[in-house]
């Protein structure tokens, strides 16, 4: 009844050809599958390594060699005691194929808020010195939630600013590529913080671990800060462990309902623990499959960990 080409058919060529239609049809395309999680240009917004005062779990130069065969674009490191900006120069030498970035924060062993430290960082060779904290093992805040005594670095007195942090302000709104993050000062101090910097024309603004327990923002909060240029940092170090600062999920929605497209991602490791945990670039990639196990996508976990550091560092996504 029907005739054969070339060996085939002409039923055969016929479903073949139905089979071609259906999958043309407007809403009957086959779902592609979604690609899955990769550190490839991720971006570590927060790391501690060694050399340091403390014992780390790893050396700055060993994790850059660990995190660039990971695939990953950069890291930022941290240290409470002293500039990270020299040590971001020498391990750049050693590993080239990574950006690796430093900064100082502003606790006692620097002067506190002292700004001929934040000058003199900037003007280290290289220029890989971005990012500037303010107090965090020294601040009121941190001192106080842990119930300790001793001197700190105010950054506000009665609901106002003090001059010497107006003036750091100012100093970073005329150096573009400097990142200015909060620290671990109050809620409302950090709010203060961003609506000023943001008035004074700072460009990158990074509310540091704003829902972590020394912070402790509301997502009224985060969406304020959010609404006036800032960033909002979601580490890793605060939902691990067997009693976690915060449950994944209460990260997972807290991003959900301040948007993604104002968060970044790090993994603030770096400490020796017993258990020992996984090291900076596995830890990264876990955080990043735990929030996606909440809900979030692959594409707004890229955002988060890729694109959006790589905007508050000023480079280019």
């Amino acid at each position: 009844m029907f005739g054969r080409f070339g060996g085939v058919s002409v039923t055969q060529l016929w479903w073949v050809w139905v089979g071609l239609l259906l999958l043309a049809a407007p809403g009957k395309a086959r779902p592609q599958s979604e690609p899955g999680l990769n550190l490839k240009g991720a971006i570590d917004f927060r790391v501690h390594s060694g050399p340091d005062s403390m014992d780390r779990s790893i050396d700055a130069d060993d994790l850059a060699r660990l995190s660039k065969e990971s695939g990953m674009r950069a890291l930022v490191l941290t240290n409470q005691w002293e500039s990270t900006a020299a040590l971001a120069y020498m391990v750049r030498k050693q590993v080239p194929g990574i950006e690796i970035f430093g900064g100082i924060v502003l606790d006692r062993p620097v002067g506190g808020i002292n700004l001929e430290a934040v000058k003199r960082m900037t003007m280290l060779k290289g220029g890989w010195g971005r990012v500037v904290w303010l107090p965090e093992f020294d601040s009121e805040n941190f001192v106080k939630k842990l119930h300790q005594t001793g001197p700190t670095v105010p950054v506000s007195k009665d609901g106002q600013l003090l001059p010497n942090v107006l003036e750091l302000l100012d100093f970073i709104a005329q150096h573009h590529d400097l990142v200015l993050e909060t620290g671990d000062i109050t809620a409302e101090e950090g709010l203060m913080v961003v609506h000023e910097a943001h008035q004074r024309g700072v460009t990158h603004i990074v509310v540091k671990n704003a829902m972590g327990v020394f912070v402790r923002m509301t997502v009224r909060q985060m969406q304020q800060a959010a609404r006036e240029g800032a960033y909002l940092e979601f580490v890793y170090n605060s939902v691990i462990g067997d009693k976690p600062q915060n449950p994944i999920g209460e990260y997972a929605e807290g991003i959900k309902q301040v948007g993604p497209q104002y968060c970044v991602l790090g993994t603030d490791f770096g400490a020796v623990r017993n258990p020992p945990l996984p090291l900076h670039p596995q830890a990264l990639l876990e955080f990043m499959k735990a929030l996606h196990n909440e809900g979030i996508s692959v594409a707004d976990i890229n955002l988060m960990a890729k694109t959006n550091p790589a905007h508050a560092l000023g480079l280019e996504p």
